[in-house]
């Protein structure tokens, strides 16, 4: 039992330690708003890919 107490406490430690690095480094893209638009995937642009499958 102890073990699977000492897993979870390591987890436990891991995820905030995570978090508060997550927190300190702040917001990826603080600009970033989602698209209001539609149909296309992210990140197509609108190129054709040809042939390629």
């Amino acid at each position: 039992m102890s073990v699977l107490a000492g897993f979870a406490l390591l987890l436990v430690v891991v995820f905030v330690v995570a978090y508060e690095a997550g927190r300190q480094a702040g917001p990826v893209a603080p600009g970033l708003t989602p698209s209001r638009g539609g149909g296309a995937s992210p990140g197509a642009g609108g190129h054709d890919m040809g042939g390629m499958r």
